[in-house]
């Protein structure tokens, strides 16, 4: 028998000062069997990072074909592709042919790791934004997960502040690569 995936509720609040984006958002977020609550949060985090009301959950690793999160024009075009975790580069090289702008957010205690085999490849691709978040705070912001959640998510300066009724945690996520498009 299959495992389905488990469903969250949240309301997320966001107040990007950086981007001037104040805006609260009603989601439903399917956590597939085999993805962490880690890897859930992050995706939670990158929408809040990229947020805009068009931005979309994909089906994630239910379907290799879609990103964790894109947003797309009215004509159906893919505007932005975001993929998070730790990406294969053709991965990323056939999101860069298919989006106007590819980010990637890696995370985990392999991320340096994964930017250093991969970033000579990586520097090519002028459409990629290579984002890293430190391991102990996406660790941190795996233990707020609940099934139904009220998430406030502030930005000031580059600095995320991520809160819930069970706690808060802040992130300060690195660039490594800044898209040239």
């Amino acid at each position: 028998m299959a495992l389905k995936s488990t469903i969250h509720r949240i309301e997320l609040s966001i107040a990007d000062i950086d981007r001037g984006y104040y805006h609260d958002h009603p989601l439903t977020l399917a956590r597939h069997p085999s993805e962490t609550e880690e890897r859930m949060m992050v995706r939670l985090l990158a929408f809040a990072m990229h947020a805009d009301p068009a931005l979309a959950f994909g089906a994630g690793l239910s379907d290799v074909e879609e990103p964790d999160l894109w947003l797309r024009d009215d004509t159906g075009a893919i505007d932005r592709w975001i993929e998070v975790g730790l990406p294969d580069e053709r991965r990323l090289r056939r999101a860069c042919g298919r989006a106007v702008r590819v980010v990637a957010i890696s995370y985990g205690r392999n991320a340096a790791l994964w930017w250093r085999q991969n970033q000579q490849a990586l520097s090519r691709l002028e459409r990629l934004a290579v984002i890293e978040l430190p391991a102990k705070a996406t660790l941190e912001l795996a233990a707020l997960a609940r099934r139904t959640m009220r998430v406030q998510a502030n930005a000031s300066e580059g600095l995320w502040w991520i809160g819930t009724e069970d706690g808060s945690v802040s992130i300060e996520p690195s660039l490594r690569k800044e898209a040239l498009t």
